[in-house]
């Protein structure tokens, strides 16, 4: 039973609702991110976490393909994209992408992860032959690819309803849609870090659209900008409402803006601190009930912070990843991988049980703790 004396008083009255299983409103949201006791916000997070998972913490045999970073966004929050003259611009050929999906076969690998820009010269035929490559080459792998910025962008490119990309797509081998895009949906934000982006309504409408044809979807939430607390409040709503509609969402992934290399660094943003990445992956715990997995990306925050958040809230640690751009073109200082026993021993300091799992949260192994 919660000590409720250990709270301050602006938390009492949150921390009776969540030790009651009620939902928490878009006020509470917003005391608890101005609250300074972060040690309570934990405890409730955790209270939460170990009601739906135990000890349980998860984590994935990956790999990240990132086969293009020409983009014609070209947002202010990105330090991946490139115009196609740019030094540095790429893009993988379908032979390469087929050999980075060889080079997974026999290590165990159960989900290949494929992001990129939004390049014009990709045509629809670019995407499905990469997907018929990839799964040819790992059967049993899942796939999980393409943003909602990316689904928009092939709809609107080949004249197609999202209902008929999504359907293309998961023909040629796509099983899932990660969460990347969502940023912050306010309007006032989006004009701001990314104008050229599709709006926040319709990256629910693609995820929605992914739901009802039975693909399930991880979301996503940039923070640590130039967005308010109300506004990351709304946020965690939106999605909130959205699952409660559907129920496809399979985790929630809050990430961490870097702001190095980016069209921001000019406003003198620091970056997050260690604090507010905890409170926000706590916050998210208790704001989406309705969310089985809050995944704390260790690429994004670090492999020991990521550690120190599975007592407040954390539950996922995502994976191997072995390649990973995007962050780390936005000065993410950390390993681009992960060695699967490294994370295990890491869950085990943590006092959690390693459990790993695919896209979908089946278990493929679980430890004892």
């Amino acid at each position: 039973m919660y000590q409720f004396h250990h709270a301050t008083e602006e938390l009492k009255a949150i921390a009776e609702k969540v030790q009651a299983g009620e939902r928490l409103s878009f006020e509470d949201g917003v005391r608890l991110f101005k609250s300074g006791d972060l040690l309570t916000i934990g405890f409730l997070a955790n209270l939460v976490r170990e009601r739906k998972n135990g000890s349980r913490t998860y984590f994935i045999v990956n790999r990240h393909i990132n086969h293009t970073n020409i983009c014609i966004n070209r947002c202010p929050l990105c330090a991946f994209g490139r115009d196609p003259d740019d030094r540095g611009a790429y893009t993988m050929t379908l032979d390469e992408i087929e050999a980075r999906a060889r080079e997974c076969q026999g290590q165990g690998v159960s989900e290949i992860h494929i992001v990129g820009g939004l390049n014009k010269a990709l045509g629809l035929e670019y995407y499905l032959e990469m997907l018929r490559r990839v799964r040819r080459a790992l059967p049993k792998a899942i796939i999980q690819g393409f943003t909602a910025v990316e689904i928009d962008f092939l709809a609107r490119s080949n004249g197609l309803s999202i209902e008929k990309t999504l359907e293309l797509l998961r023909e040629a081998g796509l099983d899932s849609l990660p969460g990347g895009g969502a940023e912050i949906f306010a309007p006032r934000v989006r004009e701001r870090i990314c104008p050229r982006k599709i709006s926040g309504e319709r990256w629910l409408e693609v995820h929605e659209t992914a739901h009802r044809l039975g693909m399930r979807t991880n979301a996503t939430m940039l923070y640590g900008h130039i967005e308010t607390i109300e506004e990351r409040v709304e946020h965690l709503i939106r999605l909130r409402e959205l699952q409660d509609r559907t129920g496809g969402f399979l985790a929630f992934i809050p990430l961490a803006f870097h702001p190095k290399n980016t069209g921001l660094e000019s406003l003198g943003l620091a970056g997050t601190t260690g604090y507010e990445d905890l409170k926000v992956l706590a916050i998210a715990r208790l704001i989406l009930d309705n969310f089985d997995h809050i995944k704390a990306f260790w690429i994004m925050i670090g492999p020991k912070l990521s550690q120190v958040a599975l007592s407040f809230g954390v539950d996922d640690l995502d994976g191997t990843v072995v390649e990973e751009k995007i962050a780390h073109d936005a000065g993410a200082e950390t390993d681009q991988y992960m060695p699967k026993q490294r994370l295990i021993n890491m869950i085990r300091a943590a006092g959690r049980i390693p459990v790993e799992r695919d896209t979908l949260y089946n278990v493929i192994w679980e430890g004892l703790q």
